[in-house]
């Protein structure tokens, strides 16, 4: 990390309160001050002057299977963390599979952490896992520095992470909530998938009815029950039903301790636009149809949805069959997932600030990371700078990540990420990579403070295919 001193400057640098002119003050990686546009600059520093091009906090991405250990072949730190910070993403937090070993033991951890040591991007942080047979070991992953631990109500689709039953979901909470941790839970009922008709061919029609939203809805009105019942602290996984938004309404106004979020996917593509044998649109929960779509943009407007992650859950082309019975579940979009979102808020009525909002502050603060997520003192200085009325065509062989597959093939999407920087150092810059210049985190032992007057991921204090 360098020392010097450095100001960055833009007519439009995004803060917790909004986008305005200003001039960012940087010393040893950290912001030091938000000053006017056309404050001097201090004696000594580089000025970094963006022009019009925006300065937005660098995106935190708490969803992410790079499958480092075990299956390389479908992705890695080193191509993930590449395609995180060409895409404005500075850091993000791995999910406990679909790598060999999974992340349910200590020793696991260290496997793990061993295999992304000196390789990464960005800033790399882990998810513990909570299976059948695993409860004794949740304190010790939580001491070790997981974020939290991830669980499935129905079967995940690779063998070495099965899901946990109702009364060993109640038994996870328990234990985590004994010592304040985090729960964030795959939520489909699995009776209801199994009664639910058998995917098969190549219409997207047969696989969306196999994954009914009702399987959503029942699985996060028994995680409410659950987490009522145990003041236990839960989040909702890449919620794509808008049956289950009133459900999380209720329960949080009844002071639930719960969180939810989306993902791209379900907020930029819609079912009714799914050609047939397209499988690269596959995913579970699957990308449903676009009234279900404009409920999700609303209860991101009203706070009932707390945050955008990407979900990247990649694959090698070739598991991607044209059949949506067999083929992978995961849809990769770690480069694009800035611009995707930004293209669909913008068409909405949104502004820069709302989208950092979503994908950087409250991100930030469900992982207690109180140095990320905004553009203001104390804070590290991570940033993506975007040019956001700046179109692109997405072509896959550009992107960074392992495998040339993304539904977002061929279209249009506004802003380009000019450059990323890390602690006020560029990793990324106009298609150039400087690193790797990332670390390993841990779960800081002090919670993140709630944003006062607005929804919040941060915690309150202590007393398949994919997922």
């Amino acid at each position: 990390m360098s020392g010097a001193p450095l100001m960055l400057r833009s007519t439009r640098v995004v803060t917790p309160e909004g986008t305005r002119a200003a001039s960012v003050a940087v010393a040893h990686g950290t912001i030091t001050a938000v000053l006017p546009h056309d404050a001097p600059v201090p004696a000594g520093a580089r000025l970094v002057d963006l022009g019009d091009d925006a300065l937005l906090p660098g995106l935190v991405d708490t969803h992410v299977h790079i499958d480092e250990p075990g299956r390389t072949t479908w992705e890695g730190f080193g191509t993930a963390t590449r395609a995180a910070a060409a895409g404005g993403i500075t850091t993000l937090i791995d999910m406990p599979l679909n790598s060999l070993p999974p992340t349910t033991t200590v020793e696991h951890l260290r496997t793990k952490q061993d295999a992304a040591r000196g390789t990464v991007h960005v800033d790399v942080g882990f998810w513990g896992g909570a299976v059948p047979g695993n409860l004794a070991q949740l304190r010790p992953l939580h001491d070790a520095g997981v974020f939290g631990f991830k669980a499935f109500l129905s079967p995940s689709g690779v063998a070495e992470f099965p899901h946990l039953t109702r009364d060993r979901l109640a038994a996870a909470l328990a234990e985590a909530a004994g010592f304040g941790a985090l729960l964030i839970v795959h939520a489909e009922d699995p009776h209801r998938l199994a009664a639910a008709p058998h995917p098969d061919g190549a219409a997207y029609a047969g696989f969306l009815a196999s994954r009914p939203p009702e399987a959503e809805d029942a699985a996060v009105a028994a995680l409410i029950a659950e987490a009522g019942r145990l003041d236990a602290r839960v989040h909702v996984l890449h919620l794509s039903s808008a049956g289950a938004l009133p459900l999380l309404a209720a329960a949080r106004a009844a002071g639930v301790r719960i969180t939810a979020e989306t993902c791209p996917h379900y907020l930029t593509l819609s079912a009714e636009e799914v050609p047939d044998g397209a499988t690269a649109f596959k995913c579970c929960p699957p990308v449903r149809e676009a009234a279900n779509q404009d409920a999700l943009w609303q209860a991101l407007a009203d706070g009932t949805l707390d945050c955008v992650v990407t979900d990247h859950s990649p694959c090698p082309a070739e598991l991607k069959t044209a059949d949506f019975g067999t083929a992978w579940g995961g849809i990769s979009s770690l480069q694009l997932s800035l611009p995707a979102v930004w293209t669909a808020a913008r068409a909405r009525g949104f502004a820069l600030h709302d989208v950092a909002r979503w994908m950087s502050r409250h991100t930030a603060a469900l992982v207690s990371l109180d140095r990320k997520g905004a553009v203001e003192p104390g804070r590290d200085a991570d940033f993506a700078v975007l040019a956001p009325e700046q179109t692109f065509t997405v072509d896959p062989a550009r992107l960074q990540h392992r495998h040339p597959v993304t539904p977002y093939a061929g279209r249009t999407l506004y802003g380009v990420v000019k450059s990323t920087w890390l602690r006020g150092e560029p990793v990324y810059a106009d298609g150039a990579f400087t690193g790797p210049k990332g670390r390993l985190l841990t779960r800081p032992h002090r919670a993140a403070p709630a944003v006062p007057g607005e929804p919040s991921c941060a915690p309150r204090p202590t007393a398949d295919r994919k997922g």
